[in-house]
């Protein structure tokens, strides 16, 4: 690769194929590379060492095909009440000991609100067979947290990443039509699936972004490149298959200084019992949303029960992002009792293992005995 190879997301051609990327490859592809030289116009040679040398620059910090985890394992929002002085202890433990912890992030509020004395929040994936409450309690003993509250999702109704192409985007910006309402319910997988869905999930190195990407995973999993690629698609089919994707590192600056994003905001809506699938397709047909969803927040945080993530450069824009959302709800006449923005600060995103092998192996290492952890 030239040394002179440029890395930046502001560059024209990175952006190109950036903006199809993060966001616009959906399922399983035999030639995912392919793909997106296909919809950026572009050559697969050109693709490929653009990708490649994002990714060894940390621009990227993965690009991995994505499972649609909410139907694989259990999950949740969890907040945590840990003392201030244990706060980047337990954000440390939770984002390098835990692998079942996805998202680690510190939130603060503007005011002092009802849920305001849980800081540090993360995502929750425990894998079949195990759970989660008891998950939770050993990390509560583990990070010194006095409090926590599990939120599953009920529902989804936005899940996309693509901060280049939300770049620039008007507050109020949506679909026509409502969002999508997507399920959690968990499918069971057999033994050739988990077997094949351990090397389909894992993400890529620079060496092997390339044309037939699949073909040395098929090895990986020990069987036959085309079987490989026929559970792949069966595994697309029931749904449990994301999207194949580009991951910026959003978060931290690049080497050259900049930021793909500073504020990441989680907002808060109280709407009336039963409308919650109504309010979380309104909400979720918005395009700065890179998530929205049906959790119950209880009493602590003032019985909430829908929920979304924006991100943005400016917190004054991402606050009339808010209102935007605000003032449609409004418009088709959802009522709003209660409102609330936790804002982003210290944040590490993993994905959170899934696989239940990898869930025992991680018991036995820390001295736990998995039998204990099973959900009963």
């Amino acid at each position: 690769m030239p040394a002179t190879l440029p890395t930046d997301v502001a560059d024209p051609v990175n952006a190109r194929i950036l903006a199809v990327s993060e966001d616009r490859i959906a399922g399983f592809l035999v030639e995912p590379f392919a793909e997106i030289a296909r919809l950026s116009e572009l050559p697969l040679h050109t693709v490929v060492e653009r990708l490649r040398g994002m990714l060894e620059s940390g621009v990227i910090r993965r690009i991995r095909q994505t499972m649609m985890a909410t139907n694989l394992a259990p999950g949740a929002l969890v907040a945590w009440q840990v003392p201030a002085e244990r706060l980047d202890e337990g954000f440390d433990y939770l984002a390098q000991e835990d692998p079942f912890s996805g998202h680690v992030v510190v939130r603060s509020t503007d005011a002092e609100t009802p849920g305001s004395v849980y800081r540090l929040w993360t995502t929750l994936k425990v894998p079949q067979s195990f759970s989660m409450q008891r998950h939770c309690e050993l990390l509560a003993s583990r990070i010194g947290a006095g409090a926590f509250r599990i939120m599953p999702a009920k529902r989804l109704f936005a899940l996309g990443v693509g901060h280049v192409r939300r770049r620039g985007m008007e507050p109020g910006s949506k679909t026509d039509e409502p969002g999508q309402v997507m399920d959690t319910n968990v499918v069971e997988l057999s033994a050739l699936e988990w077997r094949v869905l351990g090397p389909l999930k894992r993400e890529f190195e620079p060496d092997e972004l390339r044309a037939e990407p699949w073909r040395a995973r098929a090895d990986e999993a020990g069987v036959p490149y085309e079987q490989f690629l026929e559970v792949a698609r069966g595994l697309a089919a029931r749904g449990v298959v994301g999207r194949f994707s580009t991951f910026l590192e959003h978060v931290k600056p690049s080497a050259t200084g900049a930021r793909v994003t500073r504020y990441n905001a989680l907002f808060h809506w109280r709407v009336p019992a039963g409308r919650e699938i109504e309010a979380g397709r309104e909400v979720g047909r918005h395009h700065i949303l890179t998530h929205a969803y049906w959790r119950e927040g209880g009493p602590e945080f003032a019985h909430v029960n829908i929920m979304a993530v924006a991100h943005g450069t400016e917190k004054p824009l991402v606050l009339a992002h808010k209102a935007a959302i605000d003032e449609h709800l409004a418009s088709v006449g959802i009522p709003v009792s209660y409102t609330n923005v936790f804002w982003g600060g210290r944040s590490e995103i993993k994905p959170s293992e899934i696989l239940p092998q990898a869930y025992e192996a991680w018991c036995r290492r820390i001295g736990v005995d998995p039998a204990s952890m099973r959900d009963r």
